[in-house]
């Protein structure tokens, strides 16, 4: 295994970098200040693979007109509870916030809201909508479909995305519990960072292109896949099939977004499908206010019981027993916060490379 150089890097640092090169483009203050966070908190939460990593794909994809830097985001369906929005092919980072917004909004009015969002791109992490429900006293759930990455059960070849799915509740002193989840064996990130740090990925993740199982990034990304959730059938890949087909029909069925294997590429170096079936990638967002349900104290207070009893259970030999959803990344935001985020060098090379091209200073 090849050793990767790693530097580390102030969130503010790369949060202003990614505003400016949002800016560089053309999109609004507010929009380019918004989008960066969504990255930056990636990278605070150890997601690596979908913060500033990810940056060159968007300049990439703004470089080439693929994405508009000014969308008019558009409610097109507004009802009490629900709603369509169109994101006129917006940044993900900007269109996703907007639509999360108006059901969080809707839920303070009318006990619970819903929205599914069609004519937009990559929207990040998923867990960055559900903790901005929870900053509303809300239960939040996000999800997305995305670009074919996942074989499904018994297929050998690219059908769905990684379609993850968030959803989080809120404690009293507790911390929250936030899931956020792909709904593939790993995140197609994941397998990028492998490839970055030439390291072999864990059996079960993806097939080459034949369809036979492979532990070679390089296989996976030259025309192989991932496996769904679960992997095979023995192991549950049913459940995370289906759970895929769940995302993709709330996201891009629901909405009048592409679905499936129409699903647009967020890269470059992505095949387009040859037919599209609606308006770009698909997100669906739901809020819900506690005290509609039962007392909003009531309910925290039991997250926090609820907490403590998984807490304590009986740890597994050699480890230290089961971790809350959202513990991880929480640890990992307090670390990085004072610390900085590691970058590897091939990331670094790529914000470099936007520096140069740009004129915006990296380092």
């Amino acid at each position: 295994m090849a050793e990767v150089k790693i530097k580390t890097f102030p969130i503010e640092a790369l949060r202003e970098f990614s505003t400016r090169v949002f800016l560089h483009f053309g999109v609004p203050k507010e929009d380019a200040v918004q989008a960066a966070d969504v990255l930056a908190c990636a990278d605070l939460r150890g997601i690596d693979s979908h913060g500033v990593a990810r940056l060159h794909t968007y300049f990439d994809m703004l470089s080439e007109g693929r994405i508009n830097p000014k969308p008019e985001i558009k409610v097109v369906r507004p009802m009490p509870s629900t709603a369509t929005v169109d994101g006129d092919n917006g940044l993900g980072l900007v269109v996703g916030p907007h639509s999360n917004r108006i059901a969080m909004e809707m839920a303070e009015k009318c006990g619970s809201g819903w929205v599914s969002v069609r004519n937009t791109n990559h929207f990040g992490i998923a867990g960055y909508y559900v903790l901005k429900a929870l900053e509303r006293d809300l239960i939040g759930w996000a999800m997305t479909n995305s670009t074919k990455l996942v074989a499904p059960l018994w297929g050998a070849e690219r059908m769905l995305g990684t379609n993850p799915i968030a959803i989080a509740f809120p404690g009293k002193e507790e911390p929250p519990i936030v899931i956020d989840m792909a709904t593939s064996a790993a995140a197609y990130g994941k397998i990028e960072i492998a490839r970055r740090r030439g390291e072999a990925i864990p059996e079960g993740w993806g097939i080459d292109r034949e369809g036979h199982g492979t532990i070679k990034p390089q296989e996976m990304i030259d025309g192989g896949a991932l496996l769904p959730l679960g992997s095979d059938r023995e192991r549950g890949g049913h459940k995370g099939y289906g759970l895929a087909m769940m995302v993709d029909i709330l996201s891009g069925v629901l909405s009048g977004a592409n679905w499936g294997p129409f699903v647009p590429p967020f890269a470059l170096r992505q095949e387009i499908p040859k037919r599209s079936v609606g308006k770009g990638i698909g997100h669906f967002f739901g809020a819900m206010r506690i005290d509609g349900f039962i007392d909003g104290d009531s309910f925290k207070q039991q997250v926090d019981d609820y907490i403590r009893v998984f807490r304590a259970t009986k740890p597994a030999p050699g480890t230290n027993g089961p971790l809350i959803p959202g513990d991880p990344e929480r640890e990992a935001e307090e670390l990085r916060r004072k610390k900085g985020v590691p970058l590897i060098m091939p990331v670094i090379e790529e914000l470099r490379d936007i520096s140069q091209k740009t004129g915006i200073p990296f380092e």
